[in-house]
């Protein structure tokens, strides 16, 4: 059974929102920077070998799934 409350929509908002600046603000020193840029990368190499997406798709796809995955809790 999850004792948890389910995250409401505005939570998940500030928490992205609060997660983006801190990234902005401190860079390559931000926990979350390095993993965003992994799944980017991750994405690029994958949308560049797919025949139906290009590489800046599968880069904004990449990095927008690990960015999720890092604020999601």
């Amino acid at each position: 059974m999850n004792d948890q409350e389910p995250r409401s929509g505005q939570d998940w908002v500030e928490d992205a929102k609060t997660e983006i600046i801190g990234m902005g603000k401190e860079g390559m020193h931000h926990p979350s920077t390095k993993p965003v840029l992994t799944g980017a990368a991750i994405g690029a190499a994958a949308g560049a070998l797919l025949p139906v997406i290009s590489w800046p798709i599968g880069l904004a796809i990449g990095a927008g799934f690990a960015f999720y995955q890092r604020i999601r809790k």
